[in-house]
């Protein structure tokens, strides 16, 4: 791989990393988001991602350590270009505090629903439906509770948050890429799981049972709202069962990411019995 020096902060560069890096509205017109991380960035070559470019701090990281992190026999066409960073230059676009000394701009990838595909682990489809979730964190946790659990796909359904948010890409390890996304509206996801014959269990406390009761084998979808307002009275209207995890203390609230993590097990023990 060629590499090329940079000195300066003020590169142009520079700019436009950091500039991808404050701005969704950057982000969306340029179809570019900014990864940091060497995991991050061997799960986007994982998984079909194309990296346009790689900066590197040239006193943490090697090309030659770079070059280790893309698939066996990757094609010169598909090489990004290498930046070697000064530390100095390099602080500019890391916005992580133990950074890895790596940050890559990645061409977005928007996956469609009539794209996801089937039997990642199960013999029955296991689906997890977001609704309208607002904190990158929580969702970023989402992804990857979604990939321990070999979730065939993640509907973000009426996105809060931008799904190449530095923030959700940090706390979901690289889940975002590993696990099929597909954001949509609360009715394209309807449709499209109707149309599969998956079965829909909302999770809320009202008129609701104990989600160990039920049967979670079959084709299974776990739908998840807000914190702050749960579920709107779509998903519960559309819902086949309406499923809730025992609260014994008295505030009766559990991170949506945590409770997400229960039901999503009780399918994994489920289908493993």
């Amino acid at each position: 791989m060629k590499v090329l020096e940079i000195t300066s902060a003020q590169n142009p560069k520079i700019k436009e990393v950091a500039t991808l890096l404050e701005k969704s509205k950057e982000r969306r017109a340029r179809q570019l988001f900014v990864v940091e991380g060497v995991r991050e960035t061997a799960a986007c070559l994982a998984n079909g991602f194309t990296v346009k470019s790689i900066f590197f701090n040239n006193q943490i990281v090697t090309p030659a350590q770079i070059e280790n992190i893309f698939p066996t026999n990757t094609p010169a066409t598909a090489q990004p270009a290498l930046f070697s960073l000064t530390p100095a230059a390099y602080s500019k676009i890391a916005y992580r505090e133990n950074t890895e000394g790596i940050v890559a701009v990645v061409e977005e990838k928007r996956l469609q629903l009539d794209q996801v595909k089937f039997g990642r682990k199960w013999d029955q489809p296991l689906v997890l439906v977001v609704e309208s979730v607002e904190k990158p964190g929580n969702l970023g946790a989402l992804l990857r509770t979604a990939d321990a659990c070999g979730i065939d796909a993640v509907l973000v359904c009426d996105p809060l948050t931008d799904l190449y948010n530095p923030n959700l890409i940090r706390s979901s390890l690289g889940g975002i890429f590993t696990n099929q996304v597909v954001a949509c509206s609360n009715e394209e996801a309807l449709s499209w799981l109707r149309a599969h014959n998956i079965n829909i269990f909302t999770a809320q406390l009202q008129d609701s049972q104990w989600y160990y009761n039920t049967n979670m084998a079959t084709p299974t979808a776990i739908v998840m709202g807000t914190e702050s307002t749960g579920l709107t009275e779509f998903w519960r209207q559309a819902s086949n069962a309406k499923i809730k995890i025992p609260m014994l203390g008295e505030l009766d609230s559990l991170n949506v990411s945590v409770s997400a993590a229960i039901l999503c097990y009780e399918a994994v023990r489920q289908r493993c019995l």
